[in-house]
């Protein structure tokens, strides 16, 4: 058993747009044996990337969905998710990054740390996860992996260490130095796969010796073995590796490894750096929560002979049914067994038992604890968690917030009935992908985390449904709230023969930093029965659903009931919930209510002769400029931009900048919306009342 553990990895590639993390999974399933022909992700051949399966990944150049697939590299058993780099898809990579052990982060050896970058450096904080940096595209003009680990240790705060130098940079790139086994490597074949193995040469050793002890200095403080062998100078490879290792899964150093995954070079030894350095399973600490026990953590045993616990994390519909992507964290499954759905309390029978290779499925008898599978017909949603013993749930992922929405129309009734069975397949497979209709003008609408996002989605639509779609213009996610306290004394009164209504109820409400909504009962002495409290709240967070200003929902909210009244007869859940509702809008106008906007957070990056350019476009959309790093080669612009003033940024971008600068944007925070802004949207949305109601 544990030789079996020892022997596993589960790690994924997870960087910034255009790193080249789909291309370096290409090269490792060539390396692996697993494919026995490279295609380019763009490649000439219309083949495109092993990992990118669908269409339209091949046709756009980019990942849209994170892919698995299972190498087998010196006896040992990798699992490899690749995921997207695009921020609309960030998703794919939080869901990855939730059933690691660990991963690999990979930066452009030009661009170094970008914007995308920090952002999946926070995913892997947040679910604790080890990994180690991979700089790529040593080939390219301007690569510099010096200046990449510095980064690495300013923007990202990483205590950072190369393991290896280049022979050579740009054009002139040869082979790298390895300061472990202290060689220099060379890729040799038609696709690197022969690597010459010779002393490190003579002009290099002064810098190779310099960058030998750093690195033993910083894995030292992870070893006292390796820290008396080096004082004694009986310093060996193995002790090393070891530190390395320890700092590694301990989340305190983090191993910088180089090379060129399109021009086959490094590929190799960074896959010995996963077995190397990289967690088994069983050094990850996983907890599931007790639900018979008030959600008490219990720690999870990486056994297979122990009851199973398995995490459904992603969702794929296919022609044969609904393929759930699974992480077994306790136990065995084989085909046959029966597993219980903790949220559904359904049981369901393990029918399809699948090892993925991107889209190609593989039959398995039986998988264990710490493996990475799928499974065929369960009928389960993103996030659950199936045991075959006690009631323990694996904690859910985090996902972020739609900030942009869609009106979507079908052209006929044969489209309507596939749009209704495309939307609820979506949503299943993505949480960040929602639809429902609007209440008041009985349109279909979609939210999603960005315009690609959601064009993506509608392309899907057309391509895997056949559906004819009209869409409308997108729709900003505004909010509303509130700049000052108002107190508040209401009461409902309605007689229309036999019993009535009557509720009076009375209290503060405040603005809130804290939380979207909090609701606190001061109700002393009965004023308000304790079975009405309910009713009140109820009351108020239906009027917090749609705003008066622009009808979007109203948020920072605090409220706090002190006082009441009630009638024996004529009270009811009814009356205090029409209570709440009309109190909190009567005093909503004395709150001094403001409109908030959606702010992103914009990276455009781009060769530095278009600073002033790339600049210009953001100034003109309202944006601060937060910061601007120019190094005469490449210009990094970081920015803050309301989302209302993004939409058909790229072409602006392209035209300014020859089409040689790039964007990513993610949403950062809602804001004030300044007030000849907020004139405007209050009369749009009073003159679409005004056209609905006549």
């Amino acid at each position: 058993m544990a030789d079996y553990l020892e022997r596993m990895r589960n790690i994924g590639i997870s960087a910034h747009i255009d790193s080249g993390k789909t291309t370096l999974t290409e090269r490792m399933l060539f390396y692996t044996n697993r494919i026995h022909q490279i295609h380019e992700v763009r490649g000439k051949d219309g083949v495109g990337a092993t990992m990118d399966s669908m269409d339209l990944e091949r046709e756009r150049g980019i990942t849209i969905q994170s892919a698995a697939t299972h190498v087998e590299w010196k006896n040992y058993w990798v699992n490899i998710i690749d995921t997207p780099g695009h921020v609309d898809f960030t998703i794919e990579v939080e869901r990855a990054l939730r059933v690691l052990d660990g991963a690999i982060l990979v930066l452009c050896g030009v661009g170094g740390v970008q914007s995308q970058s920090i952002t999946v450096d926070r995913q892997m904080l947040r679910y604790r996860v080890p990994r180690i940096a991979f700089i790529n595209k040593l080939d390219r003009m301007g690569a510099n992996p010096e200046k990449v680990t510095q980064q690495l240790r300013d923007k990202l705060n990483h205590n950072a260490v190369l393991m290896q130098l280049p022979i050579g940079l740009e054009s002139d790139f040869a082979g790298i130095i390895d300061l472990v086994s202290f060689k220099a490597l060379y890729f040799e074949g038609d696709f690197g796969e022969k690597i010459r193995v010779q002393e490190i040469p003579a002009e290099l050793m002064d810098i190779a010796l310099e960058k030998r002890d750093l690195l033993i200095d910083k894995a030292s403080m992870f070893s006292d073995a390796l820290a008396e062998a080096y004082l004694e100078d009986r310093v060996t490879e193995e002790l090393v590796a070891d530190a390395v290792r320890r700092g590694t899964l301990a989340l305190e150093l983090t191993p910088v490894f180089i090379g060129s995954a399109f021009k086959n070079k490094g590929v190799q030894p960074l896959l010995d750096a996963v077995i190397r350095y990289m967690p088994t399973p069983a050094d990850i600490n996983n907890i599931a929560l007790d639900l018979d026990n008030n959600e008490k953590e219990v720690p999870i045993a990486v056994d297979p002979d122990k009851p199973t616990i398995v995490l459904a994390f992603k969702l794929d519909d296919t022609r044969f049914g609904q393929l759930t992507y699974v992480r077994l964290y306790q136990g065995r499954l084989k085909k046959g067994d029966e597993i219980v759905n903790i949220r559904s309390g359904k049981k369901v029978r393990v029918g399809r038992l699948i090892r993925m290779h991107a889209d190609v499925m593989v039959d398995i008898e039986e998988a264990k604890a710490g493996d990475i599978v799928a499974l065929f017909g369960i009928e389960c949603a993103s996030g659950d968690t199936f045991t075959s013993g006690p009631r323990l749930s694996m904690s859910s992922m985090f996902v972020p917030t739609p900030v942009i929405s869609l009106s979507i129309k079908a052209e006929d009734n044969k489209s309507g009935e596939s749009m209704a069975k495309a939307l609820n397949r979506f949503a299943k497979e993505d949480p960040t992908f929602q639809s429902g209709i609007d209440a008041e003008t009985s349109e279909t609408i979609i939210r999603g985390m960005g315009e690609l996002h959601l064009d993506v989605y509608l392309e899907r639509m057309r391509r895997e449904y056949n559906i004819k779609l009209i869409t409308g213009a997108p729709q900003v996610a505004y909010r509303e709230s509130i700049n000052q306290a108002a107190t508040f004394n209401y009461t409902h009164k309605k007689q229309t023969g036999g019993s009535g209504q009557f509720a009076r109820i009375a209290g503060i409400i405040e603005p809130n930093a804290e939380s979207n909504f909090e609701f606190i009962d001061e109700i002393k002495g009965g004023a308000i029965p304790s079975e009405y409290i309910p009713a009140c709240k109820k009351g108020f967070e239906q009027a917090l659903e749609k705003g008066p200003l622009v009808g979007f929902s109203i948020v920072g909210v605090k409220i706090t009931i002190n006082d009441g009244l009630h009638h024996p007869v004529d009270s009811s859940d009814m009356a205090f919930q029409i209570a709440a509702f009309s109190a909190f809008r009567e005093t909503y106008g004395r709150c001094k209510p403001v409109i908030l906007e959606p702010i992103m957070r914009v990276s455009v990056e781009g060769p530095s002769e278009f600073q002033g350019n790339m600049i210009a476009t953001l100034n003109q959309r309202r944006g601060i400029i937060l910061s601007a790093t120019d190094d005469h080669v490449f210009t990094s612009v970081e920015a803050e931009v309301p989302l209302s003033e993004m939409f058909g940024y790229s072409t602006v971008l392209r035209s300014a900048t020859q089409g040689k600068a790039e964007f990513t944007m993610e949403f950062a925070k809602y804001s004030k919306v300044p007030e000849s802004i907020a004139e405007d949207l209050k009369k749009d949305y009073a003159e679409k009342n005004k056209k609905k109601s006549s």
